[in-house]
């Protein structure tokens, strides 16, 4: 895969605030394709966190955005990373993460770190690729979306990204549930998918 186009990087950091010092988060940002959009948006304000499991990526990126706050962890430690810095809950959560790849337990902990680190307000985008779409992996992770936010709306095909993504815009995070009811919800908004598009998710 090559690293996201400026086109997709643009469409994915759309929740970053305008004004103010607004904390943003970015998950795994790999090679840096959307963290420097991020500083340019942010232009000095604010905390930027990015969350990197990678050493060496995490290195390098912490050498050319020596204003961003590279921390060498995994995504799920979120609220603990910002609880660490004494930063509470965080504005946007900007992610780069491969979520059809990961497997259930790690696509669950880690959208409720999500979830949880968000503030009431706060907004979660994140982008899949148009032809992983039938995985799944990936309807699992579109049906743990709608079950962890209150509103999912799935952005236009960047055609201009290589290869061809599309962003998920999320808002209004859900107060956290017991896993039972979790995953009634979860099976509901497949369902509902399902009757309104005509695919099995």
């Amino acid at each position: 895969m090559a690293p996201s186009s400026r086109r997709l990087a643009t469409e994915v950091t759309l929740p970053v605030p305008e004004s103010g010092d607004p904390v943003v988060v970015e998950l795994g940002p790999g090679t840096g394709a959307f963290t420097g959009l991020i500083q340019e948006l942010l232009g000095g304000r604010g905390h930027h966190l990015a969350v990197e499991i990678n050493p060496r990526l995490a290195s390098s990126l912490a050498e050319r955005f020596p204003r961003v706050q590279v921390l060498n962890d995994e995504a799920a430690a979120l609220p603990r990373l910002l609880a660490e810095r004494g930063l509470g809950v965080a504005d946007a959560v900007i992610s780069g993460l491969p979520w059809a790849s990961l497997d259930l337990t790690t696509q669950r902990t880690t959208l409720d770190s999500v979830r949880r680190s968000l503030a009431p307000q706060g907004a979660f985008t994140t982008f899949g690729y148009v032809h992983a779409t039938y995985l799944s992996s990936a309807r699992r992770f579109r049906r743990m979306l709608g079950s962890s936010f209150e509103e999912v709306v799935p952005g236009r095909t960047v055609w201009g990204n290589l290869p061809p993504a599309f962003v998920y815009h999320a808002r209004r995070p859900r107060p956290r549930l017991a896993p039972a009811t979790l995953d009634l919800l979860v099976a509901q908004v497949g369902a509902r998918a399902a009757a309104s598009t005509g695919m099995r998710f």
